[in-house]
C-alpha cells in the first residue's frame, strides 16, 4: 500500500475500531525537531508529503480525544473521522514560529469538529438509536390524530398494529414531545446553565494532551530502563531483577550466598546497578 492509500485508510477508519487504534498507536511520535522541520517544509515549501507525515503522527492523539466522547451514543469511527478532519484543519494552520507543539494547537480543531459532529446528531441519537425504535418514531408520528398526549386506548391501538408493548409507545411518545437543549445554553438563573449537555456529556477528568503527553513520556522510560537493564553485565541485572522485580523479593545476604561474596559486596554492586539505571533513563 502507498503512503497516500495508507493516509486515506487511517483517516477514515473502517473495520475494527480496534485494528484501527493499534495501527495509528504503531505510528512513531515526532520529535520536536522533527515536527518543526516537516511544518516549517509544509508551510514554506507547500510539500505536501510533510503535513501527510504530520498528520498520520497525531491519529492517535484524535483515537484517544473521540474515547472521551464515547457517552453521546455515536458510533466511535465517526467521531475518530470527524476528528481527522479537525486535526487536518490544524496541520494547515500551525505555525511552527509560535513555539507550541502541533498537539497542543491542533486540540482546539479536533474537539471542535467533533463537537459540530455531535450537535447535528444529538437529537436524532437521543430519539431513536435501534432500528426497531426508527421504526416506531416514524411510524408514530403519521399515526398521532393530534398534538395532544395519546390516551390509553390510543396508546394501545398503535402498540398492537406496529407489534410493540405500550411502554415502548408511551416512552416514544415522550421522546417525540421533548425539546432540543442547546448545548451550551447561557445562563438564565443561577441553576439553568449547569443542565446544559456542554457540562455533562464530556468528561474534564483529565486534559487528553496531558494525558497524551504523560503516556508517551512513561513509553520512553520504560525504553530507557529495558535498555539501561541490558547494558548491564549479567550479574548485576540479576541482583537487581532478585531484589527489585521478583515477587518473592531476595535479601543481600541470599545473593551473597549465591554469588559466594559479602552481603556489603551485594549492596554495591546494587548500588552501582541502580546509579548506572537512574543516569540512563534521566
Amino acid at each position: 500500500m502507498s503512503n497516500t492509500s495508507m493516509s486515506m485508510a487511517l483517516a477514515v477508519p473502517t473495520g475494527s475500531i480496534e485494528g484501527y487504534i493499534s495501527s495509528v498507536n504503531a505510528i512513531p511520535v515526532l520529535s520536536v525537531e522533527e515536527e518543526q522541520a516537516l511544518a516549517h517544509s509544509f508551510r514554506d515549501e507547500e510539500n505536501l508529503d510533510a503535513a501527510r507525515q504530520l498528520v498520520m503522527a497525531h491519529l492517535r492523539f484524535v483515537a484517544h480525544i473521540a474515547r472521551s466522547y464515547n457517552g453521546y451514543g455515536l458510533p466511535q469511527a465517526d467521531l475518530i473521522q470527524e476528528g481527522n478532519i479537525g486535526l487536518m484543519k490544524a496541520v494547515k494552520r500551525f505555525d511552527p514560529t509560535m513555539g507550541v507543539r502541533l498537539v497542543s494547537f491542533a486540540v482546539h480543531w479536533i474537539k471542535a469538529e467533533i463537537h459540530e459532529y455531535v450537535l447535528k446528531n444529538w437529537r436524532i441519537v437521543k430519539v431513536a438509536t435501534t432500528k426497531a425504535q426508527r421504526k416506531l418514531f416514524f411510524n408514530l408520528r403519521s399515526k398521532k390524530k393530534s398534538l395532544s398526549w395519546l390516551n390509553s386506548a390510543e396508546v394501545k391501538a398503535i402498540a398492537e398494529d406496529l407489534n410493540v408493548s405500550p411502554e415502548e409507545v408511551v416512552r416514544m411518545e415522550g421522546r417525540l414531545n421533548a425539546h432540543d437543549a442547546a448545548f451550551d445554553a447561557p445562563a438564565i438563573d443561577d441553576d439553568s446553565q449547569a443542565y446544559a449537555p456542554v457540562h455533562y456529556l464530556e468528561s474534564k477528568s483529565l486534559d487528553p494532551a496531558v494525558e497524551v503527553e504523560q503516556n508517551d513520556w512513561q513509553d520512553q522510560r520504560e525504553a530507557r530502563l529495558m535498555s539501561a537493564m541490558k547494558a548491564l553485565d549479567e550479574r548485576s541485572q540479576d541482583i537487581l531483577q532478585q531484589r527489585w522485580l521478583s515477587d518473592q523479593k531476595a535479601t543481600l545476604h541470599d545473593l551473597a550466598g549465591k554469588y559466594g561474596v559479602s552481603a556489603e559486596r551485594i549492596r554495591q554492586l546494587e548500588k552501582n546497578a541502580m546509579n548506572k539505571i537512574k543516569n540512563a533513563i534521566a
